[in-house]
């Protein structure tokens, strides 16, 4: 399957900015488009847009309470190899807390100072993630989604969304892609280290605002992580704590992210779509429930969260309607699929977009999308 053209067959002015950073609610209709300023009114009109820091509040506490709790069983089990059920529960913990840090780092939780301490509380000090670094990425994520040149997530990932990505991979990163169908969900269980890798490297190579006080909080983060770790479990027992949490916390985060844009439009060059195609005909939404909604944090209403990535996710159910109903009226293909087709359709893309690597046919160096 090979990266498709936007063609949705309407007319609208569409911005060259990625608008990085900004929030696209708030800006005019020359930079988001006028189809995206038409919905962005009503949205705003219903109250969808306006913070809810008290109803975070009842989150953060359920947070703190899943941390605790497997607090509280590391220490009471001690060195016994039922820790690894309790690294399971840590791992789920740790993912739950990133969608804190994901929010914050939106300013969908709080705005200003309180909106950084959130953020850095859970990237930094409970994950050991750098909160500058992850916003800097995920802010042009939003802007150039399944963007080839532009989206760094693509930069970032093992898989391959167009063979043109295919003649600058090693021969390790070659087999990967052609048996990346597979190896794609298995190597979930290195994107926890993964994250806290490129954290390390960002501190030094990237221009954060503070990287001083993150590299401190990291620092914490694994002192107290590891001093614990190795304190009350035996060596054996410590290591393989560590790598159960990392591996339940990458497969987590993957399954998480995996179905959002994989097999949706992707594209290449400066973006030329208005916001609203742009963000809607690359991605993907999971039909919702409570149990789905708690498990994704809010973001299996990924195309409202691109729309408005600073919206309260709790508002994004009632927000879906109104996105629907809109991309109806104006013909623009709005893809929402339940939970095992989702990822059906992910692992058919990575399949299809490999398929000349596996019969060996030359690929020319450089994205083929439009």
């Amino acid at each position: 399957m090979q990266a498709k053209e936007a063609s949705t067959g309407t007319a609208t002015t569409a911005p060259r900015s990625g608008l990085v950073g900004v929030d696209p609610a708030r800006a005019s209709a020359k930079e988001v488009g006028n189809h995206f300023a038409a919905l962005a009114r009503q949205v705003r009109a219903a109250g969808l847009l306006e913070l809810s820091p008290a109803r975070y509040y009842g989150r953060l506490a359920f947070n703190a309470a899943l941390f605790l709790a497997g607090l509280v069983a590391f220490f009471l089990i001690g060195d016994s190899w039922w820790q690894l059920a309790v690294a399971a529960w840590m791992g789920i913990s740790s993912a739950q807390s990133a969608f804190m840090w994901h929010d914050a780092g939106h300013k969908a939780m709080f705005r200003g100072r309180w909106a950084t301490v959130m953020g850095m509380v859970h990237a930094n000090l409970l994950n050991g993630v750098s909160f500058g670094w992850w916003v800097n990425h995920h802010n042009r994520h939003h802007s150039f989604p399944n963007n080839l040149d532009l989206d760094p997530d693509i930069g970032r990932r093992t898989a391959i969304f167009d063979m043109g990505q295919y003649p600058s991979r090693n021969r390790w990163g070659r087999f990967v892609v052609r048996h990346q169908r597979t190896l794609f969900f298995v190597l979930l269980v290195l994107e926890g280290y993964k994250m806290r890798r490129t954290s390390l490297v960002a501190l030094f190579r990237s221009n954060l605002r503070q990287p001083v006080l993150e590299g401190l909080i990291i620092v914490a983060n694994m002192a107290i992580y590891l001093t614990a770790v190795f304190l009350v479990l035996s060596p054996l027992k410590a290591i393989a704590f560590l790598a159960v949490q990392h591996a339940v916390l990458g497969v987590y985060f993957g399954l998480i992210f995996a179905p959002n844009h994989k097999g949706m439009e992707v594209r290449s060059g400066e973006e030329s779509l208005d916001w609203l195609e742009r963000q809607v005909l690359t991605s993907r939404n999971i039909r919702p429930s409570g149990l789905v909604d708690w498990l994704y944090g809010g973001l299996n209403y990924q195309v409202e969260h691109h729309l408005f990535p600073t919206m309260p996710r709790m508002n994004l159910g009632r927000c879906r309607p109104l996105v629907q109903e809109y991309c109806a009226r104006q013909g623009i293909p709005y893809r929402e699929v339940g939970l095992v087709e989702s990822y059906r359709e992910v692992a058919t893309f990575l399949h299809e977009v490999s398929e000349p690597a596996r019969r060996g046919v030359p690929v020319t160096t450089g994205p083929t999308a439009s």
